[in-house]
């Protein structure tokens, strides 16, 4: 399953494409219309339930009135691509919804229309096929010059949404071919969103993705919201959500477990993002949980070069991970990481509460501006609880063009009983901190716990907060 077919490097923006919904009722039952006492005919089953949704539609319809068997042998590409293409003749009569109904969905890639739902049951599993030829290869990304595991372009991505329905990528073919450094292309996301606005992705359980899960880019006015992503840890890059180069996002009650990578913010690599310069900016994130040993909760790049900006995260939770919050960059990357603001993150068991990194040295290729420096600054961090942490921080700017701006208030950090020595470890740093446990380095000077207006959190809406949601409703004879 996939994207639409589209140039990259278009720049039109379709509207209301892939609004996934919430359902709040589903039933299953006879149907008394068509019964005559002169001759009896036989109930007609149904299914109609209502969920809540940016965007209502007009029109409806089931996979299974395309071909489509639910048997999780039989492949479905072609049922979803006809289904699709039928119900593309009502984006400008109201829109359409494809209903996916309970049962395992074996298929490939398909593209997705303008003012449309995908939906799936509960029960509803959608199956990666392992056929390689049911995936197309797409362009690289303009704003990365080349596939994110190969020089050459990218596996066509699967696009897959429902209430508390379930993907799963299957992705042990893909993990095992990239280990074996096998792979010609890079391997396929999950759900990936392009030249888009008005997305919701709601109430979905995504497993076993070949590489990230949910890649919005280039896009804007998104909402992901009540998903739940996992992975095994001998997975490799399975990203959990990563906004690249979007405007006006909001991620909310989002659950990620075991995954390498699990919610990275990017706007492109090296050259290539300078020269396309679209940044990632007025991003939400509340209520997010995760587990993974390997992973930043959230990470900022290391992909930024055409700029980070403006980001607000509360009512963080993260156990056993590898750090809260991480920034990654380095010298080539251009740009800016800017206007950063995280509260009320509770943490338990991690390397480092706080991690910056101005080396991280992955490039897309050697053309990269060696003089390109990226503006780290404005970075703030207020109201954490943390234990059982073996470094409270690394945080390691770049030599001569040091981040600055940082600010750590009421934050207590406690240390594992095989903790290192120095709790904090800061070069080329600059800011301030107030009412920080331990003792931070001598970078961050204590302003004291009397201080008002410490790392303050934004209090004005951004425009995906007033977002009204509308009921809907889909009923359709089966």
């Amino acid at each position: 399953m996939g994207l639409l077919r589209r140039n990259p490097i278009e720049t039109q923006v379709m509207k209301s494409v892939f609004i996934v919904v919430v359902v709040a009722l589903i039933l299953r039952g006879g149907d008394s219309r068509g019964v005559t006492k002169a001759k009896p005919m036989a109930p007609k089953k149904f299914e109609s339930f209502e969920y809540s949704a940016m965007n209502c539609r007009a029109h409806s319809a089931s996979l299974t009135e395309f071909g489509g068997v639910g048997d999780g042998k039989t492949s479905n590409t072609k049922a979803f691509q006809t289904a699709i293409t039928k119900l593309s003749q009502y984006a400008t009569d109201g829109g359409a919804q494809l209903f996916v109904p309970a049962g395992k969905w074996l298929t490939g890639s398909f593209s997705l229309t303008s003012h449309f739902t995908l939906y799936l049951h509960k029960d509803a599993v959608l199956l990666s096929s392992q056929d390689l030829n049911e995936w197309p290869v797409l362009k690289a990304l303009p704003s990365y010059g080349r596939g994110r595991d190969a020089a050459a372009g990218r596996s066509l991505i699967i696009f897959l949404i429902g209430e508390n329905g379930t993907i799963d990528g299957q992705g042990e073919f893909w993990w095992q071919q990239f280990h074996k450094k096998k792979l010609k292309y890079t391997r396929p996301y999950l759900i990936e969103i392009m030249f888009s606005s008005d997305i919701q992705i709601s109430k979905l359980t995504v497993l076993n993705s070949p590489s990230w899960n949910v890649h919005p880019v280039y896009s804007s006015n998104i909402i992901v919201q009540g998903i739940t992503i996992i992975a095994p840890i001998s997975s490799s890059n399975t990203d959990g959500i990563n906004p690249d180069s979007c405007t006006n996002t909001k991620l909310k009650t989002v659950t990620l477990g075991l995954l390498i990578g699990l919610n990275a913010v990017k706007s492109g690599w090296d050259e290539y993002g300078i020269s396309f310069g679209m940044p990632t900016k007025q991003l939400v994130i509340i209520r997010l949980t995760c587990i993974s040993p390997y992973s930043a909760t959230i990470a900022l790049g290391s992909e930024m070069s055409g700029g980070i900006q403006d980001v607000r995260a509360e009512d963080i939770v993260a156990i056993n991970t590898e750090s809260a919050v991480r920034i990654k960059t380095a010298v080539g990357r251009g740009a800016y990481v800017k206007d950063i603001h995280v509260k009320r993150m509770t943490l338990h068991t991690m390397k480092w509460a706080f991690w910056m990194t101005g080396d991280y040295g992955s490039h897309a290729d050697g053309n990269y501006d060696k003089n390109a420096f990226p503006e780290i600054t404005g970075i703030n961090y207020r109201d954490v609880v943390a234990e059982n942490v073996t470094m409270a921080a690394r945080l390691e700017g770049i030599a001569d063009h040091p981040f600055t701006g940082i600010c750590m208030s009421n934050v207590t950090i406690g240390l594992a009983k095989k903790a290192k020595k120095q709790p904090w470890t800061c070069t080329d740093i600059q800011g301030i901190t107030s009412g920080v446990t331990p003792t931070p380095c001598g970078l961050l000077p204590d302003q004291g716990t009397d201080k008002p207006g410490g790392c303050d959190f934004p209090t004005d809406d951004l425009p995906i907060d007033m977002v009204e949601i509308k009921k809907c409703t889909y009923t359709s004879n089966v």
